[in-house]
C-alpha cells in the first residue's frame, strides 16, 4: 500500500518489511558496539584523568596531547586511520574491531575530561579525612572520591553514551552492517531514501529514548543513596 503527499510516495509496506531487518542492525551491531565502546573507553578516560591529575609532569602531557588529539580530529577520520590507515603498518583489523577501537579512543578522550572534573568537583577535605583516619591515596580515591564523583560524572557520561550510540553510525563507512550501513543496503535496491533513512532515524530515537529514561532512573537512585 502507497500512500501520496505531493511528489512524495510513502510505501508502507516496504516500511514494514525493512523495519525489522534495520532494528536487528541495530540490537546486533549499534547497542553491543556502542556498549563494547563505551566500557574500553571508560578504562581509558580513567587512566587518562588520572595521569592529568598526575605530580609526573611526562604523565600529564602524555594525557594533554592524546585528549587532544581525539578531541581535535573527527570520528570519521579516526575511524578511518584505523581501519584503512593500519594496514599500511601490516596491521589488519576487522570491521568490528577496527570500530570498537576507534570509537573507544574517541570515548577516552572525551569522557577523561568529564572524570578528571568529577574528581576535582569532590572537596579536599574528603581526601585529608581520608588521610587523616589511616588510609592511603588509592584507598580514599576508590572509597571516598570515587563514590561521590559518580554522582557529577553519571549525567555528562550518559550523555556520551547516548551520543555513541548515534555515533555508531559512521562504521557504515567501514562496511559494519550496524542500523544504518542495513538502511543503505535496503536503500540500494528500493532508491526510497526518504522513507528508510526516516525509518533508521526513527530507530535511532527510540534507542536514545529509552537510554535517557534509564539514565533518568539511575540518577535519582544515586540521589537516593546519596541522601542516606
Amino acid at each position: 500500500m502507497s500512500m501520496f503527499f505531493g511528489n512524495i510516495t510513502i510505501d508502507w509496506n516496504l516500511a514494514a518489511k525493512s523495519f525489522t531487518p534495520i532494528l536487528m542492525g541495530g540490537l546486533k551491531y549499534t547497542i553491543p558496539l556502542a556498549i563494547a565502546s563505551f566500557i574500553i573507553g571508560l578504562v581509558i578516560a580513567f587512566t587518562m584523568a588520572m595521569c592529568r591529575l598526575s605530580s609526573i609532569k611526562l604523565l600529564q602531557w602524555i594525557a594533554r596531547i592524546y585528549i587532544s588529539i581525539i578531541r581535535g580530529t573527527p570520528l570519521l577520520v579516526q575511524l578511518s586511520i584505523v581501519y584503512f590507515g593500519l594496514p599500511e603498518l601490516g596491521i589488519n583489523i576487522s570491521p568490528v574491531n577496527g570500530a570498537i577501537i576507534a570509537l573507544s579512543l574517541n570515548v577516552g578522550g572525551y569522557a577523561a575530561e568529564v572524570i578528571r572534573a568529577s574528581i576535582l568537583s569532590v572537596p579536599k577535605g574528603q581526601w585529608e579525612a581520608g588521610y587523616t583516619i589511616g588510609m592511603g591515596y588509592f584507598q580514599t580515591l576508590r572509597r571516598v572520591i570515587i563514590p561521590q564523583a559518580m554522582r557529577v560524572s553519571i549525567p555528562p557520561l550518559s550523555n556520551t553514551f547516548i551520543s555513541l550510540v548515534k555515533d555508531t553510525s559512521l562504521a557504515s563507512t567501514i562496511t559494519v552492517t550496524e542500523l544504518f550501513r542495513r538502511a543503505q543496503e535496503i536503500t540500494a535496491t528500493s532508491y526510497n531514501f526518504l522513507l528508510l533513512y526516516s525509518e533508521a532515524a526513527f530507530i535511532y530515537w527510540i534507542f536514545c529514548f529509552i537510554l535517557s529514561i534509564i539514565q533518568n532512573i539511575i540518577e535519582e537512585r544515586l540521589d537516593r543513596y546519596v541522601a542516606k
